[in-house]
Formats: C-alpha cells, sequence, structure tokens
C-alpha cells in the first residue's frame, strides 16, 4: 500500500504539471487572441511544436508506465510467504482457515466471521464494519491468502492494506499481504454479490507475534 501511495503521489506531479501547462496555454490564447481576426500560417502548421506536444505525452507516459508496471508485478507476484490463510466466502459472511496450523484435535484452525448487527454493538465500535471473529494475523510477517467461494462472486477488499481480490466460485485465487506494525484494518466485500453484499465487512488485526502465538493457543 506504501508503494501505491507513492506511484499516486508520483503521478500527480505529472497531472499538476500538465495542468498548469493547459491551463495557462487556454489563458494565453483567451487573452492574446481572442480580439485578432488574422491568422498566422506559423501559427496554425508549426512542425516544431506539433513535435513537441506529440513526443512530451509520449515521454510522459513511459515515465508513469514503467513504475506502474513494475508495483503491478510486485503486487500480483507471491514470493515465499511464512504462512498461509485459506479465505472462504460465502453469502454473506467470510470464513478463515489457518492452513500451517492445527488445534488438539489435530485439525486446522478455523472459524467464521459475521457482521455484529446495531443492536448489540458496543460503544465505540464502527457500525456496518466490525465483526465477531476478526481475522488475527503476525505483523513484519509475509502472509499468503488462498481465497475462493462457496456461491456466488465476492471480493475481499482492505483499502488500508492495499488489498483486493475477487473470491470466485470452483477457483482460488491468491494474494499476499505484509503489515509492517501492529494495528486494525478494514474493508467490505467490495463485488455487488446479493441483498446483504453491505453485510460482509472484513476486519483484519496486525498484533505481535506474542500476542498471535497466545491467539492460537486460544483457538
Amino acid at each position: 500500500m506504501e508503494a501505491i501511495v507513492e506511484l499516486h503521489n508520483y503521478v500527480m506531479y505529472f497531472l499538476i504539471l500538465i495542468l498548469f501547462i493547459v491551463m495557462w496555454t487556454i489563458f494565453s490564447i483567451m487573452k492574446n487572441f481572442t480580439k485578432n481576426k488574422f491568422s498566422n500560417i506559423y501559427l496554425t502548421h508549426g512542425t516544431l511544436i506539433e513535435l513537441i506536444w506529440t513526443i512530451t505525452p509520449a515521454l510522459i507516459l513511459i515515465l508513469i508506465a514503467f513504475p506502474s508496471f513494475k508495483l503491478l508485478y510486485i503486487t500480483d507476484d507471491v514470493t515465499d510467504p511464512e504462512m498461509t490463510i485459506k479465505v472462504e466466502a460465502h453469502q454473506w459472511y467470510w470464513s478463515y482457515e489457518y492452513a500451517d496450523f492445527f488445534s488438539e484435535d489435530n485439525e486446522n484452525i478455523m472459524y467464521d466471521s459475521y457482521m455484529i448487527p446495531d443492536s448489540d454493538l458496543s460503544k465505540g465500535t464502527l457500525r456496518m464494519l466490525e465483526v465477531d471473529n476478526r481475522l488475527i494475523l503476525p505483523e513484519l510477517t509475509h502472509t499468503r491468502f488462498n481465497i475462493s467461494s462457496t456461491d456466488v462472486i465476492h471480493s475481499l477488499a482492505s483499502p488500508s492494506l492495499g488489498l483486493k481480490c475477487d473470491a470466485y466460485p470452483f477457483k482460488t485465487n491468491q494474494i499476499s499481504v505484509y503489515s509492517n506494525r501492529e494495528g486494525t484494518y478494514f474493508g467490505q466485500c467490495s463485488e455487488i454479490c446479493g441483498i446483504w453484499h453491505s453485510s460482509m465487512p472484513v476486519v483484519i488485526q496486525s498484533v505481535s507475534l506474542e500476542k498471535y502465538l497466545m491467539f492460537l493457543r486460544s483457538q
């Protein structure tokens, strides 16, 4: 997500520069040529200026394209994940399974996550975003999500983590997450999946390794 923000700021530099040049050009034309009814042949058929306004945008697009392609490759690449979380989407809740850990019954740790209704919300919690079981992840850990659906198309999204991946039935998509600090990250299903589409929040909580081990023991 930090790289996405950096790319946004990088692109905004060119956008502001182009906006300034275009507005200055329009203002100059309106100021200097509004009352001038004569036209100069070199004004309408200038080879040099045509080369400038053709080549310059192409160079700007190249400067924007290379970092954006690099970021697109990085976000889609899952290299050496340290742990894997299986995510299943349902109408209308999420199921999480810790594929690398087992309970005392020698079964994978898994649970469902439902949105907390307004009547059960405690003071200070976020309406339509809080869940009964958060997805707990350790900080500074490269985590891979294997995402699928049991019914219709859903989409796991958490903007603060730069996370968005569609969940298809009978197909598994994967995406990676890396949190470099402790915190709570909210999101929602970003695919119109039915009447309770807005009731599928995603809450990912990044904790220290000690707290994560305590969470695993409690499961």
